[in-house]
């Protein structure tokens, strides 16, 4: 009985072997599967039978590309592992040119910012004849105001008299 919206298959549902059947040794398994694990272990027994006959005679000329001197990757560059003993610790590790870069380029800022604070820098100068230039104007402008409030109120006394 189908579950479901799609169709199954019509090479039909697995069968699976319980440990029950695999133990007895009567569970089915495809013949190809035999054939591959006989050749498997075939290949197996010859390679250790080699194994053992190579240790045996080191002089002897070896097949295909084993007689090639080996050789490790020279590219390939070992992680170099230290043990906490054989640490200096009394030495610093030297940084990297990026490092020291990124280092100096946060000291001048931080030192910038404090000149900045201080009214040192030549922006921060700008900046402040701006601002007293903004004030007088803003002073200037409040005490128009003033006086022309004054003469509205001085206008509306004159007209009620």
């Amino acid at each position: 009985m189908g579950r479901g919206k799609f169709k199954g298959k019509p090479t039909g549902q697995r069968h699976f072997s319980t440990p029950e059947q695999m133990l007895a040794g009567t569970s089915t398994r495809p013949r190809t599967f035999k054939r591959e694990e006989a050749a498997y272990e075939e290949e197996k027994e010859e390679e250790e039978s080699e194994e053992e006959s190579e240790d045996e005679d080191p002089d002897q000329k070896r097949k295909g590309t084993q007689g090639i001197i080996e050789i490790e990757n020279p590219n390939l560059v070992k992680a170099k592992n230290m043990k906490a003993r054989d640490a200096d610790t009394g030495k610093t590790s030297e940084l990297s040119r990026r490092e020291r870069e990124e280092i100096e380029k946060q000291r001048a800022h931080e030192r910038y910012m404090r000149l900045q604070e201080q009214g040192k820098t030549e922006q921060a100068r700008k900046d402040l004849e701006r601002l007293s230039l903004i004030r007088q104007q803003r002073e200037e402008a409040a005490k128009k105001r003033e006086e022309e409030k004054a003469a509205k109120e001085q206008k509306k006394s004159e007209t009620r008299k």
